[in-house]
């Protein structure tokens, strides 16, 4: 079963609710992903995914396998999008989620993907 954190993470991801990114997030919390300066505190984390996500207008993160062992919860992801031009952006990836010892909030959150081909993908030729 997944933790009810990761689900509403997810939800907001895919609907742009930035408010419950916002609050989905522990006050000092942290992100980690491959290639970029780690993000600290609830507020920098939610003002980073508009902008990552600006470059993809239709984004779609499918859980497709989920791993929990106690308060750390793994999660594969299949990732679908198109860029401003229509073009199709797929990847997958791995979430790693450290929740707060009561489950109830994201601890750290570290992502793992192949940067240089979703760099290819994104890329204005």
């Amino acid at each position: 079963m997944t933790p009810s954190a990761v689900e509403r993470y997810f939800a907001a991801v895919n609907d742009e609710d930035w408010a419950t990114i916002r609050d989905v997030f522990a006050p000092d919390a942290e992100l980690v992903s491959v290639g970029a300066p780690t993000r600290h505190g609830r507020e920098e984390i939610a003002d980073h995914f508009p902008k990552v996500l600006a470059a993809l207008p239709v984004h779609h993160d499918e859980p497709t396998r989920v791993v929990v062992a106690g308060t750390v919860v793994l999660v594969e992801i299949h990732f679908s999008g198109r860029t401003p031009a229509g073009d199709p952006v797929e990847f997958d990836a791995v979430d790693v989620f450290d929740l707060t010892d009561d489950g109830t909030r994201i601890a750290r959150l570290s992502t793992w993907y192949d940067t240089a081909a979703v760099g290819r993908m994104v890329r204005v030729p």
